[in-house]
């Protein structure tokens, strides 16, 4: 069995994390990956504190184990819904898409644990210093919103830039990935793109279709020029985004041709106007499964990788 220090820290049996995705990572995937002994992870997207309160009263309802709630720090109700973390004392708080040290105080006072996402060395360091009690080095593999550092290189040099534990993110769906993250001297990982076709993922079934249908190369990274690069399945609106992208169209328009995008991907499975938000492993993702005998497959594979990582050691 795999333990590492992370699951000491959280009270979890395995060392993975579900990814926060806007409008997929719900109260009852949270609560069926926390189930199977991984923390699953409720995403606060761009919603107001109603609709997280609701989310965690559900995760509640159906899973006593711990469980994290994703807060994207661009969202226009982040001081609402750090206050409804904070009030809830939901056991942990993972944060993205920014700074999170002006919060930090507050919820540790409450008692939860900080675990930010990063993409870089100075973020990592800087969030060390500010009282984060892990970190996440997600790599430009991953689906949504990225950063430029492929995690084969991200993760060695934030686990070198930090004491904190150091958990892995980025083209992993698989124990390979796990135990190639383990080798990189991480000690979990955080899964989004497999997840997507977990029995209790209510993603629409277009979205997980896609996905199932995906290759090596399906996937198309947007945004830019923006200074947000997002990667994405390449579908109709991806392409047309891409092709606008370096276009004389301004960046207030081209900021609006994505407004509700992922909505229309995850909820309503429109495969023109949708934006199906995926990362590189996609094209390792070819099976359902219920969340719980994910996690096991997972890492039965890692110990059996990790276990002949020395044949080739004369």
């Amino acid at each position: 069995m795999i333990k590492t220090p992370v699951c000491d820290l959280l009270g979890i049996e395995y060392p993975i994390f579900q990814g926060g995705m806007a409008w997929i990572s719900d109260g009852k995937l949270a609560a069926a990956v926390s189930n199977g002994g991984g923390l699953g992870i409720i995403s606060a997207m761009n919603a107001g504190p109603e609709y997280l309160i609701d989310e965690i009263k559900t995760a509640r309802a159906l899973t006593d184990k711990p469980f994290g709630v994703n807060i994207m720090l661009m969202s226009p109700h982040v001081e609402a819904v750090a206050a409804v973390v904070r009030d809830e004392k939901v056991p942990v708080v993972v944060t993205g898409a920014g700074n999170p040290s002006k919060y930090i105080p507050m919820w540790k006072e409450a008692g939860i644990k900080v675990i930010p996402v990063v993409a870089s060395v100075a973020l990592a360091k800087l969030l060390t210093r500010a009282g984060a009690d892990a970190l996440i080095a997600e790599g430009g593999e991953s689906g949504g919103h990225v950063g430029e550092t492929t995690t084969m290189v991200l993760v060695p040099q934030v686990v070198d830039a930090t004491p904190l534990p150091v958990i892995a993110a980025g083209g992993i769906a698989d124990g390979r990935g796990v135990a190639a993250a383990m080798m990189l001297g991480a000690v979990g990982v955080q899964l989004g793109t497999r997840f997507l076709v977990a029995d209790e993922c209510s993603v629409h079934e277009t979205y997980k279709q896609k996905i199932l249908a995906a290759n090596d190369i399906a996937t198309i990274t947007t945004g830019k020029r923006l200074g947000h690069p997002v990667r994405s399945l390449k579908t109709p609106f991806s392409r047309a985004f891409f092709k606008a992208e370096y276009s004389d169209i301004s960046d207030e328009d081209l900021e609006a041709m994505g407004v509700g995008a992922l909505r229309l991907a995850a909820v309503e499975g429109d495969t023109e106007r949708g934006c199906f938000l995926a990362g590189q492993a996609a094209g390792m993702v070819n099976k359902r499964q219920p969340a719980a005998e994910m996690i096991r497959e997972i890492f039965e594979e890692a110990e059996k990788v990790l276990g002949g990582a020395t044949k080739w050691v004369k």
